[in-house]
């Protein structure tokens, strides 16, 4: 198992990642065996959680390759994942494996997993968790993509036509690999909700607000993908004497973002470091409302973003700045939640006024997407793989 995240990283990778493994280790048989080659935490320069570079476990060893300290830019993030594929190859080098299976939120994963399953001569199984071709041509220069897609688009190519499954997380996925790939069979084992969000779902409270501002809680990465930068501080100034925005994560726009606050003179955010599950549920307990915001880019109509998933558990109004699939799936699936269109401040100011502020308990949503039983869903998946050659 390939996952550039695993616990006690905080990345929907590894909450992903980790999940599956309970789930494999559950409900594998006494003779098999499970190798997770992932990386020692390295999500966010601003967190340090202590883990071991090597565990064993019944059915399980875990190796984790310790990276070079990298921000989030697209040089430093490959620099990291040299690193990361270079000692793999190492750790992976004498082991013969049934099957190879690589989550995979850049492209590269994917097809370090489809070049270790062909050394091995085994199956292989992707969990694509984003459609890097699409994104990279968003975030690139286009004189640098212009030569990048190129190259990226068939190493996507040859990874997915390696494997013998593929999962895609968002449905709206779909139309983007069915059309590249009409012989493909995907599945559709979207993110969920993991069982401390369950718990807290149950306790969930809502805060008093007395006429105070409204408390509106973000917490995630603050990169390129996520447009902070382009929407909170002109939107916290519209909005100064009614939200007090707080803000929880770190990501290479954090700085573009402090700094833009610091010239629109907002004094309703409250720049926070990440912090581990209890903590966050903790900060999510004491808003009033959440706040979810992917950039205005073509690829991001397709995502899904695993952040939804949490929120919804916690019963809070949701007040989500998405577009494409995601909006569909917020309107559809969570109630009393609104969108508005990324990066536009009128659209968000408008629809604020839609949201009712007093929780609401998502008793179908949850039953739907609990992590434990999509992923027990997706463990039986692989499996069957594996068998169909023992």
């Amino acid at each position: 198992m390939l996952s550039f995240y695993y616990t006690p990283d905080l990345s929907a990778g590894s909450f992903r990642t980790t999940a599956l493994v309970h789930s494999l280790q559950k409900n594998t048989t006494k003779d098999m065996h499970i190798d997770v080659v992932t990386t020692l935490p390295n999500r966010y320069k601003s967190f340090n959680s202590e883990a071991l570079e090597y565990e064993q476990h019944e059915k399980l060893d875990v190796f984790r390759v310790k990276l070079p300290p990298h921000q989030s830019g697209f040089i430093d993030q490959s620099k990291a994942f040299v690193k990361y594929a270079t000692k793999a190859r190492l750790i992976t080098s004498d082991k013969d494996y049934d099957l190879v299976y690589a989550t995979s939120g850049r492209l590269m994963t994917a097809v370090f997993g489809a070049w270790i399953s062909s050394r091995c001569k085994a199956k292989l199984y992707l969990d694509i968790r984003d459609i890097f071709v699409d994104t990279i041509k968003d975030v690139l220069p286009r004189k640098i993509s212009f030569f990048t897609n190129p190259v990226f688009s068939f190493l996507e190519k040859w990874a997915v036509n390696k494997a013998d499954k593929v999962n895609l997380v968002s449905e709206g996925f779909r139309e983007y690999f069915q059309s590249r790939y009409p012989k493909k069979k995907f599945s559709f084992f979207t993110n969920g909700i993991d069982h401390e969000f369950i718990i807290a779902s149950n306790n969930a409270i809502m805060n008093q607000t007395n006429n105070e501002k409204l408390k509106v809680v973000y917490a995630g990465n603050m990169g390129e993908g996520q447009g902070l930068h382009k929407v909170i501080p002109e939107l916290a100034k519209r909005m100064q004497k009614h939200v007090q925005f707080i803000l929880i994560g770190d990501g290479g726009r954090k700085p573009e973002l402090q700094a833009a606050l610091d010239k629109a003179g907002c004094t309703n955010v409250e720049l926070r470091p990440p912090v581990n599950r209890d903590d966050l549920i903790d900060a999510y307990n004491e808003a009033d409302m959440l706040f979810l915001h992917l950039n205005d880019y073509k690829a991001f109509r397709k995502v899904l973003p695993s952040k939804l998933f949490e929120y919804a558990a916690l019963s809070k109004p949701i007040w989500a700045g998405v577009s494409g699939y995601a909006a569909k799936f917020v309107k559809e699936e969570i109630e009393n939640s609104v969108v508005f269109h990324p990066c536009d401040i009128d659209d968000a100011v408008h629809s604020f006024g839609d949201l009712i502020i007093k929780n609401t308990a998502r008793t179908k949503f949850i039953k739907k997407f609990a992590r434990v039983s999509i992923m027990d869903n997706m463990s039986d998946e692989i499996l069957n793989i594996i068998k169909q050659d023992l």
